[in-house]
């Protein structure tokens, strides 16, 4: 009986990491000014979502610094263009630009930081773009997010 305890606890806590990897995702960039994933999927169960940006560079932020940022595809030129003069104190994004979905800070090589954002307020029927908001990096930093 103790066994069949065991292993039930066991199928549990398995079940709830299972469910909580698919509530959050880390995705490295470079010195390159490269991303490691140009796709992220977030399950349309999950009520949070969590993105994890690493950057495996050694450049410091003020030359090679990175963010993740999430926003609808049609929005991230602008959220960029404005974001250059907003300065790095600023995570080169407007303060309380209402585009922005989600942003992380701007790191440096071997930092690592994260965001998490409400699942709820993405939709199936919308296209979703994340990108780097550094000053040049949008063009070869970016990727689609989908809600399935």
């Amino acid at each position: 009986m103790k066994f069949k305890s065991l292993l039930a606890a066991s199928l549990l806590l398995t079940a709830g990491a299972v469910q909580a990897e698919q509530c959050e995702a880390t995705i490295d960039s470079t010195d390159s000014m490269q991303y490691g994933k140009k796709e992220m999927t977030v399950p349309k169960s999950c009520d949070e979502f969590t993105v994890t940006l690493t950057h495996s560079g050694t450049m410091d932020k003020n030359v090679m610094g990175h963010n993740w940022v999430l926003a609808k595809e049609g929005d991230a030129q602008a959220i960029a263009t404005d974001g250059m003069t907003a300065g790095m104190e600023n995570n080169y994004l407007k303060p309380d630009d209402e585009r922005v979905i989600a942003a992380t800070k701007i790191i440096g090589g071997g930092e690592e930081t994260s965001v998490t954002f409400s699942v709820d307020e993405l939709s199936g029927a919308d296209k979703y773009t994340f990108f780097c908001s550094f000053p040049g990096h949008l063009s070869m930093m970016q990727g689609t997010l989908m809600v399935k």
